[in-house]
């Protein structure tokens, strides 16, 4: 299914046995940023709907052991037909900077491609440096800060990606 993962790693289409499993790590890869808040936050992005609905256009990357240790949650816009959206990535911080959300990317890139979508659209908060920084090096498209995005305090920074011109592949 991906085939550019490390050793020791294989991905597969996320399932509804998955979700309580995906809850578990978010506040560990995401080191409690913004506190408790930000654990109801990340928990609340992910209510079971998405391991029910969107399980032929999301992966999770699971380790030998079966212990999870990446997971991307997209879907194809039912409004916009040109677009897909990425709404959830994780990584385990152990596997930053070894390709493992790089690979997720292209394997959703070649599966909106595949639908006919040539936008990919997704958002994180503006404290999330690391993902800021993740997605420019994707070849995004960043905004400015958007206040208020998704409901009051909870700004948000918006990104595109054109899919008719080949993304950027930093190594």
């Amino acid at each position: 299914m991906i085939d550019d993962l490390p050793a020791g790693l294989r991905a597969r289409h996320l399932a509804v046995e998955d979700h309580h499993r995906v809850l578990a790590v978010l506040d560990t890869w995401w080191g409690g940023l913004k506190g408790e808040a930000g654990a109801t936050e990340r928990a609340l992005l992910l209510p079971r709907l998405y391991f029910q609905h969107f399980t032929t256009t999301s992966f999770v990357v699971e380790r030998g052991s079966g212990e999870i240790a990446a997971f991307l949650v997209g879907f194809l816009s039912q409004t916009e037909p040109e677009t897909a959206y990425v709404h959830f990535v994780g990584v385990d911080t152990a596997l930053h900077g070894q390709g493992v959300g790089r690979a997720l990317y292209r394997a959703f890139f070649a599966l909106a491609r595949s639908h006919g979508r040539r936008y990919v659209h997704c958002v994180t908060s503006p404290e999330n440096s690391a993902s800021r920084a993740f997605h420019i090096r994707l070849g995004f498209t960043a905004s400015a800060v958007k206040p208020d995005y998704d409901g009051p305090g909870l700004d948000r920074v918006a990104f595109t990606i054109d899919l008719s011109a080949e993304p950027v592949a930093i190594p």
